[in-house]
């Protein structure tokens, strides 16, 4: 008999760590959604309003009166924006042929990613002469770059700015290679003409639920570039960990661990109040309060693991 029941209890055990262990899938491929359709939602209100005081006249450039040429180039200049901090809203990204499009933000840190596809910081911007360089995660936060393997020949990627402005960049070339060749954020001439190519380059984790590799998308600008403003800085990332801001320093556990107990007590007290009471009453109720506690918990247990895909 207590043979019995130590095989029961420990049956019991495992099914509900692999019930936790599915919600946590579940959560990566699902639940990681939630927060970057918010943030998409927060990004498409500030685009709209960033157009609107683009288009009210009184908040247009001011005319300098250094004659018409000098009013164009200016006004060429200034539809694409500075760069931006870190988080900043920067434009709209499109892709027709995979039905993508995601409002796009400056950097690629972890936390930036989590709302959207970032532009690599000190890489062009698209639309400026030279390799403007956007990470996206494939398979959590949205997927936004989920399908871009699918890309050919004869495909475009559309960059919109709040200005109005927009880039449209050809279809090139798609290549696999490993975390570590970070030369596909650099400047290169694909041509061999002795010429820096104005090109687009895409990057996400390869394979799908996988970051053993990157996927390397590349596309190139349709439009004559414009030119950078004078003194404008570019430093491309030397790695991949510098670009997404990974560091040596430990990410602390303390709020997973506290959640976890807090998710832990939640099922515990309705275990012991559906005993005493009624059981599946106590359990439907109780659901809401441990799922929030679970969901929360899980957010704070991805963020100790290795940079997601």
């Amino acid at each position: 008999m207590r043979l019995a029941r130590v095989l029961g209890a420990s049956g019991r055990a495992l099914l509900w760590v692999g019930v936790l262990v599915l919600l946590f899938v579940a959560y990566q491929l699902w639940g990681t959604s939630l927060q970057t359709a918010q943030s998409q939602n927060d990004a498409e209100r500030a685009f709209r309003q960033a157009a609107q005081r683009i288009d009210d006249p009184r908040v247009g450039a001011p005319d300098r009166g250094d004659g018409p040429t000098a009013a164009t180039d200016d006004a060429a200049v200034s539809s694409i924006p500075a760069p931006a901090s870190d988080g900043e809203l920067l434009g709209l990204i499109e892709m027709p042929a995979i039905g993508a499009d995601w409002y796009l933000y400056e950097g690629v840190g972890l936390d930036v990613l989590q709302g959207g596809p970032g532009h690599y910081t000190g890489t062009s911007l698209p639309g400026q002469p030279g390799n403007a360089s956007i990470a996206g995660h494939r398979t959590t936060y949205g997927a936004p770059f989920n399908r871009i393997d699918e890309l050919g020949s004869g495909d475009e990627i559309v960059i919109t700015y709040p200005s109005g402005a927009t880039f449209t960049y050809d279809y090139r070339s798609t290549e696999i290679v490993r975390p570590d060749q970070v030369e596909v954020l650099q400047d290169n001439d694909f041509d061999g003409d002795g010429e820096v190519d104005d090109m687009l380059t895409l990057t996400a984790c390869h394979p799908k639920y996988s970051a053993r590799e990157r996927i390397i998308v590349r596309a190139r600008l349709r439009e004559a570039p414009i030119p950078r403003p004078p003194g404008q800085q570019r430093r491309p990332p030397t790695s991949f960990d510098e670009a997404v801001g990974v560091s040596g320093d430990p990410v602390s556990n303390a709020p997973a661990v506290l959640w976890g107990i807090a998710t832990g007590m939640i099922w515990l007290a309705a275990f012991v109040v559906g005993r005493a009471w009624r059981k599946w009453p106590t359990y439907i109720l109780g659901l809401p309060f441990f799922l929030a506690a679970l969901y929360v918990f899980f957010e704070n247990f991805y963020a100790l693991l290795p940079p997601g895909f």
